[in-house]
């Protein structure tokens, strides 16, 4: 999408919108395609998860996380209101449900950035969800990524391409599958998933009722 402003520039919300999962391994982009796509394509939103850490230096509840009790983390899981979660570290991390279906009622659509794990949980809990999953051309090419940062030590490398290796195992159970061997035409496929996702006919029914009134 070379003329991706141009392209939205005209963009209407859909009716609603959609729940949209994204994984992919480390070093495979994801980020960047992301970035752009929240750039580009209106009313497309990160979801903000609820944790039970303490803040950090300059983060905001509500923007960064929701910050919350151990006890209320746990309110919220018996009652089933979290999409997904996990622990890291002794604390929690998880996605509200009730944000979601009301951003989606409204005609916004939000992403959860994920890993397989979290994914499963998210499709039990809300089959309608859309997932996309971000490939590398092959697990060299993560490696050659990893190191070209020079951020991580041998060791962390290693790590994650363990990690990435786990990851791909669960690809096939994806909607849509990126191949980002090319970013441009990543990104191009990737913008795509989600116009025509937004564009489907039943998120679309009130065109058709202006089309015929």
């Amino acid at each position: 999408m070379g003329e991706s402003e141009g392209q939205h520039a005209r963009w209407t919300a859909p009716d609603f919108g959609a729940l949209f999962v994204v994984s992919g391994p480390s070093g495979t982009g994801k980020t960047t395609l992301l970035r752009e796509a929240f750039r580009v394509i209106p009313g497309l939103e990160f979801s903000v998860s609820a944790t039970t850490r303490d803040p950090r230096v300059n983060e905001r509840d509500g923007v960064d996380y929701h910050y919350i009790s151990h006890d209320e983390f746990r309110r919220l899981l018996d009652a089933g209101a979290l999409l997904e979660h996990a622990q890291v570290y002794g604390n929690f991390y998880g996605s509200p449900r009730a944000p979601v279906e009301k951003a989606i009622a409204e005609g916004r659509s939000i992403v959860l950035d994920i890993d397989v794990v979290g994914a499963h949980q998210v499709r039990s809990a809300y089959p309608d969800a859309v997932s996309i999953f971000i490939l590398p051309p092959s697990l060299a090419a993560i490696e050659a990524r990893l190191r070209a940062r020079g951020m991580d030590d041998e060791r962390i490398v290693r790590r994650r391409i363990g990690e990435a290796d786990e990851q791909l195992a669960h690809a096939g159970e994806y909607d849509y599958l990126i191949m980002n061997d090319d970013l441009a035409s990543a990104h191009a496929q990737f913008q795509a998933v989600i116009v025509a996702e937004l564009h489907r006919r039943a998120r679309r029914a009130s065109w058709l009722a202006a089309a015929r009134s």
